[in-house]
Formats: C-alpha cells, structure tokens, sequence
C-alpha cells in the first residue's frame, strides 16, 4: 500500500489537501447484514464475500447522497464544497471519530454505538467555519472478541492492523501470489473478511439488515459456488461482477483468491476446474492453481499409499 506514504502529507489534515477548507462535514451509512457473515464458513464449496460488497458499489450510492447533501448546503449556506468516497487521502475514520459518530474500536474500523461496525464513511469538506461536534468516545472497554477471531493474526496489539496479514488486504489491494503460510487462515474466503466486525458485541444495537435497498445483497454474491467463478473469463467477470466494487480487482485476483479457497476446502472435485487454470494467461493464477491441487491430490495420494 505505497500510496498512502505516497500521499503522506495530504493525508496528515484536511488542509494538506484542500488548504481551503474550514470544517468537515463527516457521515456514516449502515450496511448492517440481515446474515451473520460467520455462517458461511461451514461451507467450504462456496465462496465467502465481504457483507459490503455484496450489493451495490458503495462508491456510487454513498458519493450520490453525499453531493445531493453537499448541493443543498450550499444552496442553503454558501461556501465551496468537496465531496469524498474513499477514493482521494482522507483520514475518514478519525474524521468520523472527531465528529461523534464512533471510536475506532480495536481492530481499528469505527464502531457505532447505533450501528455497530457496519458503516460506510464519506467526507464533505467546505470552507464554511461550522461548530464542532462532540468528538466520540472509545467504549471496547476489555472485549477482545475482534482481535482473537482473526484467521491470520492481523493484529499484533490493540488498536493496531499489520495489513500484510489482514485477509482483506490479501484478497483485494494485494497484487501477486499470497504468501503461503497465510493461505489456510483464508478458508473460504475469495474476497475480504468480516470476521473482526462480525463479533463485535456493538452490533446487536445495529439495524438486522441494510436500511439503504442498494446495499441489499444480490442472490449470485451471498454464497457463489467455488466451481462456478474458477471458470470465469474476464467477460465473464465483468459480466458477473457489473455494478459491484468487486469489479475493481479485476478477474485475475478473483481467480487466484477462488483457487486458494478451492485448495482449502478438502474436495478433490475441485481438481477438475483447478487443472483447467494450470495453463491461464496469468501466472498468478497459475501458481495458485497448482498450490491448491497440491493440498486437494496430496493427501489422497498419501492415503492411497498407506492403504497399499
């Protein structure tokens, strides 16, 4: 993740940015799953996506409220306005913080005492000088329900990520092979984790499913067999993936992220779509291919040998 040293300075204070700006206008928007995302992991020949990206793509739901909301403050009050989605170096979870709409819990996302962990967070910066709000308070107390789940030991204290280990670093901002070591902590997993946010004990306050319809999940993400996506193309990618922020990793990354959890799953009828990706366009998927052949034949092999 070299671009956010990158943007380092930009990213230190709204005014690295904008020098402009007088105050930031900082909001959240619930997503909060009708499912517990935990669920899934009993089901290892299906593909376990993050509850966010499951409906539609945040970026444009959450930016359209936001320039509709940034459009009637000024129209209201003036000023020049700067509308942001997770896509330029905004700081929005101290941000969020800052404005009183959470505390960054221990697994370092922003906890909600009326939403839980499940909130997307967007910025509107303006020049107007508005008062500040109560900034929010931390209240994890001594639960540590979020750091002991981790299926990789991302967090190597409180309050602290080591994002080369965090699943959702793995499987979506990561390019290249995925270390081995830190494949069978992937399980079923074939993009992002819910894991630390789903145990979090705030969430029984949050809503038991999203209250914006966009963000309600499509039938072909909640649980896509395994067997299915390792045969997709890059049309059929795009085809499946139309209108999701999946999009964004391309089809390479899916791939290599459904045969790792094909490997971890312990059905050697997987081998038969697996074999098919030894000879892709992308050595990525190849060696991903081949690793999760490895773990699916290796131990039928052994226990031919030993019935022998």
């Amino acid at each position: 993740m070299i671009w956010m040293a990158a943007r380092e300075r930009e990213r230190a204070s709204p005014r690295g940015l904008w020098p402009e700006v007088q105050s930031v206008i900082a909001l959240g928007m619930s997503y909060a799953p009708a499912v517990d995302p935990l669920a899934r992991a009993g089901e290892p020949m299906r593909g376990r996506i993050s509850a966010y990206a499951q409906g539609a793509d945040y970026h444009d739901v959450v930016k359209r409220a936001l320039k509709a909301l940034a459009r009637w403050i000024v129209a209201e009050a003036g000023g020049d306005v700067k509308v942001f989605v997770d896509t330029a170096p905004v700081m929005e979870k101290p941000l969020a913080e800052a404005a009183g709409i959470g505390w960054q819990g221990k697994h370092t996302n922003l906890v909600s005492r009326a939403d839980g962990s499940w909130l997307f967070l967007g910025a509107i910066y303006t020049t107007l000088d508005l008062a500040a709000d109560a900034p929010g308070r931390d209240a994890c107390g001594s639960c540590d329900a979020c750091q002991r789940v981790c299926p990789t030991n991302a967090f190597p204290a409180p309050y602290q990520l080591d994002a080369r280990r965090c699943v959702s670093y793995l499987t979506i901002e990561h390019a290249g092979p995925i270390p081995h070591d830190l494949r069978a902590g992937i399980g079923n997993r074939v993009y992002g984790c819910d894991d630390c946010l789903a145990v979090c004990p705030w969430n029984k306050f949050a809503a038991s499913a999203a209250t914006n319809r966009a963000f309600l999940p499509r039938a072909e993400l909640t649980a896509p067999a395994l067997a299915d996506l390792l045969a997709l193309d890059d049309a059929g990618f795009r085809a499946v993936f139309a209108g999701s922020p999946i999009k964004r990793i391309g089809r390479e990354r899916m791939v290599r992220n459904v045969a790792i959890a094909a490997g971890n799953s312990g059905d050697a009828r997987l081998a038969v779509p697996l074999r098919a990706l030894l000879g892709d366009d992308s050595a990525v998927v190849r060696e991903a291919a081949d690793w999760a052949l490895a773990q699916l034949l290796a131990p039928a092999a052994s226990g031919d040998g030993a019935d022998a």
